[in-house]
């Protein structure tokens, strides 16, 4: 078994990685060929393929004959035309139920953790949310496939996307759940970084002198709306951060011009 053991959220980069190098090494495809069967673009196929993404922790997991027969398989199910962020989630799963998960070193503490009458239900109700996501992000693939106008296989893809992410998010809370902590401090970064990368959201926002919105229809606006809610969503995020009790950090930075 390896020895280094990545989060949750890793697993999926993990057997991205694994898979790529099946496609190309196994089956001979070409490093395009097989972004576009993972869904990722070719750079992400070549940095899998030269060891310059996930670096350390690939080597423990491509030494290790179970994690390879997974990715085996579904390189397998890719080829035979299986949607690609279902399969590749699905394989990121069963390589973390095989391998355990480890949580990012954090300021998670032991503490009370969950009341008692949630602790037998939540566990349950974490793998069918997971389980849910994954039919959600198949359903949308399959639409998207199905959709006739870029426009509408964007929006699509994007709501895949948002689900597949929500499934990483899910299976990242319960390792800390699993562990007792039901609280964790952001690490790593400052009041100070998170001021200003809202200053530079908002500078990015007023680069635009019109609200192109009301001027588009159909397709076009449903895109439009959700870049704006998406960049709520941000600011809100980022709010939070902010009310979290952020160190300012400004002793360790260098002075920025406020504008």
């Amino acid at each position: 078994m390896p020895d280094a053991l990545p989060s949750p959220v890793v697993f999926v980069q993990v057997m991205q990685a694994l898979v790529a190098r099946e496609l190309v090494e196994g089956f001979g495809l070409p490093e395009r060929q097989t972004a576009v069967l993972l869904g990722i673009v070719p750079s992400s196929v070549s940095q899998y393929l030269s060891g310059k993404r996930l670096g350390p922790t690939l080597s423990t997991y491509l030494g290790d004959e179970e994690a390879r027969r997974i990715a085996h398989q579904t390189a397998q199910k890719l080829m035979t035309g299986s949607v690609s962020t279902r399969v590749v989630l699905e394989a990121a799963i069963t390589l973390g139920e095989r391998f355990g998960s480890r949580p990012p070193e954090g300021k998670g503490t032991k503490n009370d953790g969950l009341r008692p009458e949630l602790q037998q239900k939540v566990p349950e109700w974490l793998r069918d949310r997971i389980r849910g996501e994954q039919n959600a992000v198949a359903e949308c693939m399959r639409l998207a496939q199905r959709s006739r106008d870029e426009l509408t296989r964007a929006l699509f893809r994007q709501i895949a996307s948002d689900s597949l992410r929500h499934a990483e998010i899910v299976a990242s809370l319960a390792a800390y759940l699993d562990r007792g902590v039901a609280s964790s401090a952001p690490t790593g970064i400052t009041r100070r970084d998170v001021e200003q990368l809202i200053r530079r959201e908002h500078e990015a926002e007023e680069t635009s002198e019109i609200d192109l919105g009301p001027a588009l229809g159909g397709m076009m606006r449903i895109l439009w709306d959700s870049m704006e809610s998406d960049e709520k969503k941000h600011e809100h995020l980022l709010q939070l951060l902010l009310d979290s009790g952020l160190a300012d950090g400004r002793a360790r930075s260098k002075s920025v011009r406020r504008p």
